[in-house]
């Protein structure tokens, strides 16, 4: 069974950093897009930062420059690398990814969600 786990959330001050992380599991055959969104209390999810197969990039405005998002396609993991964190940042964060695998001799495509990992930026 294909899951995606996320890991490297916590509580940091404003103007410090932290590096998310999103391990694929089960019989994947590769991950193609990955991307990472956000939910702040009463607001909706947010796209913060894509990448492709290929490693083209993608961010929110709100993020340039102080986000990278980057991947590890040998261990099926994409990463979150959030410098300079504001207080605005605050949020779950949830990865997401579109995944081929193969089940019972048959391939499949499809979206997955990560369980979301809390991040919170505060003095």
């Amino acid at each position: 069974q294909v899951q995606l786990v996320e890991s490297g959330g916590g509580l940091v001050q404003p103007g410090g950093s932290l590096r998310l992380s999103c391990a694929g599991s089960g019989s994947i055959a590769s991950i193609n897009a990955m991307a990472w969104y956000r939910q702040a209390p009463g607001k909706q999810r947010e796209l913060v930062a894509q990448i492709t197969s290929g490693g083209s990039t993608n961010y929110a405005d709100s993020v340039k420059g102080r986000f990278t998002i980057s991947r590890d396609n040998a261990k099926n993991t994409g990463y979150l690398q959030m410098n300079s964190l504001k207080p605005e940042d605050t949020a779950v964060y949830y990865c997401n990814a579109d995944i081929s695998f193969r089940n019972l001799g048959f391939n499949f495509q499809k979206q997955y969600w990560g369980q979301g990992t809390q991040v919170t930026v505060s003095s």
